[in-house]
């Protein structure tokens, strides 16, 4: 858990229980007893007002919420426009989760600015990629949030099938196709698969280890270091 999401944590937990001891927090937020202390000092520095003590627990005072997010016009654009594309060019999975977020930013904008949503004239129109692309797409987010290997069957620029065992990394997103950047067991090096040349895949059992050498940013700087990228298969 990043830090600001248990400083935010912290914060909820107070707002809805009484006396809460640091022991409580460093189990249900599995961290030591000294970061919780550390994190509540923390907060108490930037006037959320929590008060108590190391060893007797901490309250927070009656009433207190924390601040609406604010966003300016220019951000609600950016925030509508990357749903509009999402929404074109990404899988189901991911477009309706756009949708989910601005919902909930649109019920924290003051009423001056709620009906600037809708009021973007900024466009993604059409859907981009086809249901087969779409599928692929929300099954590798998946593989790659686990460390899963994936097999794919795959045609490759020379217009061959090709068949892979590979340990998919990344997403890349070039304004009209989607790459998977990922480790080749056959080639025993870094390639990237064209989503819209795979064939067939199957998400396999096994996960692959985090090895250095092979991991997402040990490809960028492979990829960085070559003079040029793209599709290498």
């Amino acid at each position: 858990m990043r830090r600001a999401d248990r400083l935010f944590q912290i914060v909820q937990f107070l707002r809805s229980r009484r006396v809460t001891t640091a022991r409580w927090f460093s189990e249900v937020l599995e961290v030591s007893e000294r970061t919780i202390y550390r994190d509540i000092q923390d907060l108490m520095a930037s006037n959320v007002p929590i008060e108590g003590e190391a060893g007797i627990g901490y309250v927070i005072r009656r009433g207190y919420d924390l601040p609406p997010l604010m966003f300016t016009e220019e951000e609600i654009s950016a925030l509508m426009l990357g749903a509009r594309i999402l929404n074109s060019w990404a899988d189901p999975g991911l477009a309706k989760a756009a949708q989910s977020v601005l919902s909930k930013v649109e019920t924290v904008l003051p009423e001056t600015l709620k009906g600037k949503l809708d009021q973007t004239r900024l466009f993604s129109p059409l859907v981009q990629v086809s249901a087969a692309v779409a599928s692929f797409m929300g099954e590798l987010r998946g593989a790659i949030d686990q460390n899963l290997k994936v097999e794919l069957t795959y045609i490759r620029a020379d217009g061959e099938e090709s068949e892979r065992v590979i340990w998919p990394l990344g997403l890349f997103f070039w304004g009209t196709v989607w790459t998977l950047g990922a480790w080749c067991e056959l080639r025993q090096t870094f390639r990237n698969f064209r989503l819209d040349r795979i064939q067939a895949m199957l998400v396999l059992e096994g996960h692959y280890p985090v090895e250095p050498g092979r991991t997402l940013e040990d490809m960028i700087a492979y990829e960085t270091g070559r003079e040029c990228g793209g599709d290498t298969m």
